[in-house]
This record gives C-alpha cells, structure tokens and sequence, in this order.
C-alpha cells in the first residue's frame, strides 16, 4: 500500500500567500509516509480580475509558480500533481490551465491542459463564470505511472464527463487524480454523487484537491476535498477551509474487487 494526501485551500489574488499555504502543508505531508500530493485547482492564484491568469500566465517549465513547485517536490521527495497553472498558449488572450505533475526531483513528468472549460451563469446568484473567454481547452487525456499507481488526471468541470475517464480505463488506470474549484452551489447537490459514480463505474480511486470557502473575488468553493475508494466508499474528506487529508491507496485491494466483480469486462460500447 502507499499514502496519497491532498491539499484544500482557499486561494486568492496573492501568488506570494497561496504558494505559502503550499508549502505549509507540504512541510506538514512531508513528515507523513505519503508518496504523492495533489494541489486544488488555481492553488497559486484565484484573482478578482480574471485577466489577472493572463497577466500571471507562465512559459511552460519557466516561471515563479512552477519553479516553486519543482522545488518543493525536490526539497521534500515527494510527488506534487500541481494543478492548475495558467501556461501561456499560441493566444495571447487566452492561456491553457495546466495540471503540471513534478516527481520526487522536481521533474515535470506530466503536462494536463484542461479539456471541458465552465461556461455558465449560476441560477438565484450572482456568480458567472466564462473560463473559455481566458482559458483555451486541452485536446488530450492524460495517464501516468506514479508511486500511488497508475492514475487519470482531470480537472473540475472534467468530472461532468464521463467519456473522458472511459478513455481514461482503456489505458488500465487505477486512480483518477482530480483537482478541483467546484462551485458552493453546485457542489452542494452533485459533487459527492459524481465522484462517487466515476470511482464505482470505474473502479478506481478518487482523490480530489478542492478549494473551499469565500474568495476576495466573490465567489464560493464548495471544498469537500474527497478520497473515495474503487468501491464508492468515502476514505477521507475535509468539508471546508484549509487543511489536508491523507489515505492509503490498497492496489491489491482493487485488483481484488475488479477481479471478483468483473463489471469493466462486460463493457459493450455500441457503434452507429
């Protein structure tokens, strides 16, 4: 077995505070036998001006944000899925949100452009969010070994796309690694049903990173930073404000039931 943890905060406009509160808990995981750690969605910068991602967008494998987290991960051994990071693209109005995973020596070792951007008016509130007026979409999935198994990485909204994590299964994942900055409001009805339907349809651990409080911008994160195991069962969870969770991830426990419940076997997707 291995340990995963995942970080909750409640970021805001100030880089040089959010990445502080990184490598508080960091410190904190680092003295846990976990192997791996995932960062919330926007950790680094949650502005009060979106354009704010432009102003504050990085070359990829070159600026302040992801320098930060390539030491940290060396300076501590461990496994940071950093996500995400506003990554300058071939438009210069609008940047790619790059879930950036670093291994134990601070390598980058993963590159995750979100693909499914939120672009939606929240009903009875004030809150509107246009993510692809700033942000361009991904146009791949990605899968990748790391110490905890074999893992999916998504992002937020991602979560409400379930073909996303079917492509995902093709390629034998054995956990799914979702940062997140789910909205109060629709965090409150869905959040917990979807990451408890793609572990069982999967059968696959979730482990997600979720911002979760009031922001300077206004806006309200739900939290609930979850770690839910291949058979639906919650492990861990943090409902609100700062802090970390850490479970252990049992990958003989999930052959175990994939082997005794065959249900991905039986997959029969009907072509037209």
């Amino acid at each position: 077995m291995s340990k995963v943890s995942a970080i909750q905060l409640n970021s805001g406009p100030n880089i040089k505070v959010n990445l502080y509160d990184v490598k508080t808990y960091v410190e904190q995981i680092s003295d846990t036998d976990s192997k791996l750690v995932v960062l919330p969605e926007n950790f680094a910068l949650m502005p009060e001006n979106d354009n704010d991602y432009i102003k504050n967008s990085e070359k990829l494998d070159d600026g302040p944000i992801q320098n930060n987290i390539s030491k940290l991960a060396s300076a501590h051994k461990i496994w940071i899925v950093a996500g995400t990071i506003p990554i300058k693209s071939e438009d210069k109005d609008r940047v790619m949100a790059s879930t950036i995973t670093y291994n134990h020596k601070g390598e980058r070792v993963s590159l995750y452009n979100k693909i499914h951007l939120f672009d939606v008016t929240l009903p009875k509130s004030q809150e509107s969010y246009n993510e692809s007026k700033y942000f361009m979409p991904g146009d791949f999935i990605e899968v990748i070994d790391t110490p905890i198994g074999r893992a999916g990485i998504a992002c937020c909204y991602d979560l409400r796309f379930p073909e996303l994590f079917r492509l995902q299964h093709e390629k034998k994942i054995e956990i799914i690694i979702l940062p997140a900055s789910f909205t109060e409001q629709t965090g409150k009805v869905h959040w917990e049903t979807l990451i408890k339907a793609r572990a069982i349809e999967n059968l696959s651990y979730v482990v997600t990173s979720c911002q979760g409080g009031y922001h300077i911008n206004g806006k309200k994160t739900y939290g609930h930073t979850m770690i839910v195991s291949p058979w639906g069962k919650t492990l861990e969870t943090l409902e609100k404000g700062k802090g970390f969770v850490s479970s252990e991830i049992d990958l003989a426990q999930l052959k175990s039931i994939r082997e005794n419940f065959p249900v991905l076997d039986h997959m029969k997707l009907m072509k037209k």
